[in-house]
């Protein structure tokens, strides 16, 4: 036996395209996963401009206190306790 032993999971330095094919088949979920987390920086840069390329516009911001009237306050009658 003095031949090369063959390792069934491909190495990713020596083989790269043959090694995403077969985490494709064998680990699928980890695969996809990082598909799907390499595109999160190219939608990043590209979806912004295409949104304002299209006329989008962004809601204004919603108020975190409620506005204080300005002037005197109206003094309420036929409340009392």
């Amino acid at each position: 036996m003095g031949g090369r032993v063959i390792n069934p999971t491909p190495r990713f330095w020596s083989g790269p395209l043959r090694y995403l094919r077969w985490s494709a088949r064998e680990k699928p979920a980890y695969f996809y996963s990082c598909v799907i987390a390499a595109c999160g920086p190219t939608i990043l840069f590209t979806v912004p401009p295409t949104l304002k390329r299209l006329g989008y516009e962004r809601a204004p911001p919603v108020p975190m206190t409620y506005p204080v009237p300005t002037g005197p306050r109206k003094s309420l009658s036929g409340y009392d306790d």
